[in-house]
């Protein structure tokens, strides 16, 4: 079985498996598999699947496999370990891999782990622990390689020998002065190609600009998909070097990103573990329904004031739902624009006015555009070239007043420190199905009774 197969036909094949009987197989076979992917196979069984599987997996890698889980799933297969068992599962971790999953453990379990380590893996605990898991500090890994400048290239090639061998991802090594201050970086590249007697400080390079410790997780994306980065050095606010970040950590906050964004959109945690209980699965999502049942009671106490004009021209509830519609896919476009702009950073004081110019410009255009098609359209269905005109300009006005909210709404929350992605869409809808239906129903109470 090869490691590297799709982790669905790893699923179906360890099912057959358990299903036959054939546990020594299944067992082989999980632990064949790098950590990552028995994760994603722990996420993908049913509970009673998914304890058979983690009873098979080797003591040696379950630490491993419990960082690689989503957390809700790392809860559940936490709290079925003994504290020995646990104790065990994290000795030989990586520091920052550690960090992630002290956090998680019962408080019991963490002293143990502490007590567990030596005094250079403590102190390197620590330091990761300081920082916010979503900065630079909470991201670095703290095991690196660092040289003086005034040394020769062979010296440091014997050194590195003499280690036997470098942290994994390793693409540059970090120049620091005596105090640990960030100079320069020496890519192994150069280290290999140029002559071992030239020193280290006319060979590396000043151009890798360091990341301090507190720059946001999705600043550090920013840093590494602007800069082609493989790895770069994190230091303190004195430029000491206190760790790197490498390719792989990056990609790991773009995948956690793009699973919040698509999860809050409707009010889900990224992290819900698919195979929950149905009652806790049915009361986390309970609260988004309720939250939007009140923005639909919201919109239905606008259309009751109109009543009197839906009782006399019935036809303005089949064509009713169209404008909200039109204004709810309009401003969802905007809104997406505008978050992913201020997640990459590209919305500032200076260029905001301008944006909401060309965002509303799009609207009247759109509006216009598609004002004109739904007029005739719904001219040729009911012949009363009154309700098209009605219905166009309800359009239009909706579609500029979407386009105005998808670009307001993501910032306001931004400045109230509430995630864009996660309650936008709501807020959104609200706007465009109120001025919706307000915006038609208005002006047929104004020119058609």
């Amino acid at each position: 079985m090869d490691a590297r197969e799709p982790t669905k036909g790893n699923v179906e094949l360890i099912r057959e498996r358990l299903d036959s009987g054939r546990m020594r197989s299944a067992t082989i076979m999980v632990n064949s598999l790098h950590p990552s992917e028995v994760a994603r196979l722990l996420e993908s069984l049913p509970l009673k699947d998914r304890g058979v599987l983690w009873d098979m997996v080797d003591p040696d890698l379950e630490g491993d496999v419990l960082v690689e889980v989503a957390e809700e799933v790392r809860d559940g297969l936490i709290k079925g370990m003994g504290t020995d068992d646990l104790v065990a599962a994290t000795e030989g971790m990586e520091v920052d891999d550690l960090a992630d999953l002290v956090a998680d453990l019962p408080e019991s379990v963490t002293q143990e782990v502490l007590q567990s380590l030596d005094k250079q893996d403590h102190e390197r605990l620590q330091q990761v622990l300081a920082y916010d898991e979503e900065s630079a500090g909470g991201m670095m890994n703290v095991d690196v390689v660092t040289v003086r400048p005034d040394v020769t290239l062979e010296v440091v090639s014997r050194y590195l020998r003499a280690a036997g061998e470098i942290p994994d991802g390793t693409d540059s090594i970090f120049v620091v002065s005596r105090d640990n201050t960030y100079i320069g970086s020496l890519f192994l590249s150069r280290l290999l190609t140029h002559d071992p007697e030239d020193m280290v400080a006319s060979v590396m390079s000043t151009d890798l600009m360091p990341i301090p410790a507190h720059t946001p997780s999705n600043q550090v994306v920013w840093e590494f998909e602007n800069r082609d980065l493989l790895s770069a050095p994190v230091i303190d606010d004195d430029y000491r070097v206190l760790g790197r970040i490498t390719v792989d950590d990056v990609v790991d906050v773009i995948r956690d990103e793009a699973e919040h964004a698509l999860m809050g959109a409707v009010g889900l945690d990224e992290e819900d573990d698919m195979f929950a209980p149905v009652f806790k699965s049915a009361t986390r999502r309970a609260l988004w329904l309720g939250v939007n049942l009140g923005t639909a009671f919201l919109a239905a106490a606008v259309v009751d004031q109109f009543k009197t004009t839906l009782d006399a021209i019935v036809l303005l509830a089949v064509l009713m739902p169209i404008v909200p519609s039109m204004g709810g896919v309009a401003g969802t476009q905007s809104l997406v624009i505008i978050t992913r702009a201020i997640a990459l950073g590209q919305i500032n004081s200076a260029n905001a006015a301008g944006i909401l110019r060309k965002e509303l410009m799009v609207g009247v255009l759109n509006g216009i555009g598609w004002a004109l098609i739904v007029s005739l359209f719904t001219y040729l269905w009911f012949g009363d070239w009154r309700i098209g005109g009605i219905i166009g300009a309800a359009m239009i006005i909706n579609l500029v007043v979407a386009a105005s909210a998808g670009f307001i709404i993501p910032l306001t929350l931004k400045r109230l420190k509430v995630d864009p992605a996660l309650a936008g869409g709501v807020v959104l809808t609200t706007v465009t199905d109120v001025i919706g239906y307000m915006a038609f129903l208005g002006l047929a109470a104004m020119f058609l009774m």
